[in-house]
């Protein structure tokens, strides 16, 4: 007899309303913050194009080394850009080089999306220098 008043016991818990108040209230608040927190992603989204272009200019190196110059084509380089979120991968970034000579060259990263919303598009630059410098600020 007493197993079954247990099992039957009402456990204490929250109704429906209380849940939706709490989850209304959780969103206002993501909404109040979110302002403040678009240039803290933009800056962490970055950082892809900016250790792509390190790496980059790694393998440019490297191709410098065995051959006395730059190269225009990133696929000479071994140079393998990561599938953007586009065609199925993850990058937020579109690798590219600009140009290339004997003594020169420079590399750009260009995003693909507008991550704060303000219609910019955020662009990073790379040198034979190991230069890396933001273009054009998201």
């Amino acid at each position: 007899m007493n197993k079954k008043r247990l099992l039957l016991k009402k456990l204490p818990s929250y109704n429906l309303q209380e849940l939706m108040v709490t989850l209304v209230i959780i969103g206002i608040l993501v909404l109040i913050a979110m302002p403040f927190l678009m240039p803290l992603i933009s800056r962490a989204k970055s950082v892809e194009a900016q250790n792509q272009l390190k790496h980059l200019y790694n393998t440019e190196r490297q191709y410098f080394y065995m051959y006395s110059k730059y190269s225009n084509e990133i696929n000479e380089i071994d140079f393998e850009a990561p599938k953007t979120t586009k065609h199925g991968g993850t990058a937020n970034y579109v690798y590219e080089i600009l140009e290339a000579s004997s003594n020169t060259f420079k590399a750009r990263a260009t995003a693909i999306a507008d991550f704060n919303g303000n219609g910019v598009f955020n662009v990073w630059e790379i040198n034979q220098d190991s230069q890396l410098k933001e273009v054009v600020k998201d």
